[in-house]
């Protein structure tokens, strides 16, 4: 995923989920991190592998995940 280098997507690793690269944090702890009001900064010190930037990288891959999403219209 040369656009999100951050990012892995490995079957072996978290059963397929994405997750932060070099690590077993996924986007989704991310995100519900961020959803529950933590900063990057926070999130950071809260999983020490983890830097701002890959904060910034979780919510990046998972906005142009559901950019690219097919929605069926009922």
């Amino acid at each position: 995923m040369s656009q999100h280098p951050r990012i892995e997507i490995d079957p072996a690793i978290m059963g397929g989920k994405p997750v932060i690269r070099d690590t077993r944090v996924t986007v989704e702890q991310v995100l519900r991190e961020c959803a529950r009001g933590a900063t990057a900064a926070e999130i950071a010190l809260q999983y020490p592998r983890l830097a701002a930037e890959d904060v910034a990288a979780a919510l990046a891959f998972a906005a142009d995940y559901l950019a690219h999403e097919i929605v069926a219209a009922e």
